[in-house]
C-alpha cells in the first residue's frame, strides 16, 4: 500500500498548515457516507475532518496507514541495526542544498565505499547522477514509478530501495528525502536520526510556519552562509525561532558552496559512525 497524501494528526502537533501539493484522498474509497452516528463525528482527537465528509471512517483508514508505515519503519531500523548501519533521513525544502552537502561529505570523509545513499525524487536521476562517482553505493527511488508521485518517502518505499542497494559492507546510509517542508517529517522511514538542511534564503520564520519539520529534526544544517552579506536575514532571530520549536536540535552552520563549517558536520558524523 502506498502511504502518500495522508497526514498524521497527533495530539500536540500543530497541523494547521497548508499543503502545497495536490491531495487525492484514496481513503474515501474505503468508507460509506452513511456512518455518521456519533454526536459530533467530524471533530475528534485527530482534528476536524469535516471538509472530507468521512468522519471516523477516514480516521480509521489513516490509523491503519500510519500503523503499517510505522511497523515497516521498525523493520527497516532492525535491518540497519543488524547490519551495523547508521541511517540518516535527510530532509529539506527544494533547493536548500541536501545534495550539495552530500557531495561535499562524500568527497571529504574516509571510506566513501562504506556509505549508501537512497536518493528520493519524484522524477529524474539528476541528484543521483551528482552523487555517483564518489565511491558510495547509490540507489535511485523515483516516487513517480509505482508510488503515485509522492511528495515524500515512506518506510515501504525505503524498504523497496533497500532491496536493490543492499547493506553488506556499509556503515552509513543517507536517505535523501523528497524536497518538501511538510510531508517528509510525518513519515518514519526507519532512520536513526533526522537531519534537516535549511537555507538562509528561506527566511527566519520557517520554524514557526513549519514546526513539525523543525521539531522532528535532530540536526539542523543551516546552509548558504556565504550569502549572508547579501541578504536581509537575521540569523539570531532564526535561531530563536528554532529554539522556540525545538530547543534540543543540534545546529551546524555551513556553506556547502565554500565548505565553511562543514568540518563540524563531518565531526558529528564521525562521532556516530
Amino acid at each position: 500500500m502506498t502511504m502518500g497524501r495522508f497526514h498524521r494528526h497527533d495530539g500536540d502537533d500543530d497541523h494547521g498548515h497548508s499543503h502545497e501539493h495536490s491531495h487525492q484522498h484514496e481513503a474515501s474509497r474505503e468508507h460509506t457516507h452513511d456512518q455518521h452516528d456519533s454526536a459530533d463525528p467530524q471533530h475528534s482527537e485527530h482534528g476536524d475532518h469535516s471538509g472530507y465528509e468521512t468522519g471516523p471512517d477516514r480516521i480509521m483508514v489513516l490509523e491503519r496507514i500510519f500503523d503499517e508505515n510505522d511497523a515497516r519503519a521498525a523493520s527497516n531500523r532492525a535491518s540497519f541495526d543488524a547490519a551495523g548501519v547508521m541511517a540518516l533521513n535527510m530532509m529539506s525544502s527544494p533547493g536548500a542544498g541536501k545534495t550539495a552537502v552530500l557531495e561535499k561529505t562524500l568527497a571529504a570523509v574516509p571510506h566513501p565505499e562504506q556509505i549508501g545513499i537512497i536518493e528520493g525524487d519524484i522524477e529524474t536521476s539528476i541528484d543521483a547522477d551528482r552523487l555517483s562517482g564518489f565511491g558510495a553505493r547509490v540507489s535511485l527511488l523515483n516516487t513517480a514509478n509505482g508510488f503515485g508521485g509522492e511528495c515524500h518517502l515512506d518506510a515501504p518505499m525505503v524498504a523497496s530501495a533497500l532491496e536493490g542497494l543492499g547493506l553488506d559492507g556499509l556503515n552509513l546510509l543517507f536517505i535523501e528525502n523528497v524536497g518538501n517542508l511538510v510531508c517528509p517529517a510525518e513519515f518514519d522511514v526507519g532512520a536513526h536520526h533526522n537531519v534537516m538542511v535549511y537555507a538562509i534564503t528561506e527566511g527566519e520564520e520557517k520554524p514557526l510556519k513549519y514546526p513539525v519539520m523543525f521539531r522532528t529534526a535532530d540536526v539542523v544544517i543551516v546552509n548558504k552562509l556565504d550569502l549572508l552579506p547579501h541578504l536581509d536575514f537575521d540569523l539570531d532571530l532564526f535561531e530563536r525561532n528554532l529554539a522556540a520549536v525545538n530547543p534540543l536540535a543540534t545546529v551546524i552552520k555551513v556553506s556547502a558552496r565554500t565548505s565553511e563549517g562543514l568540518d563540524e558536520w563531518y565531526e558529528w558524523l564521525a562521532a556516530r559512525r
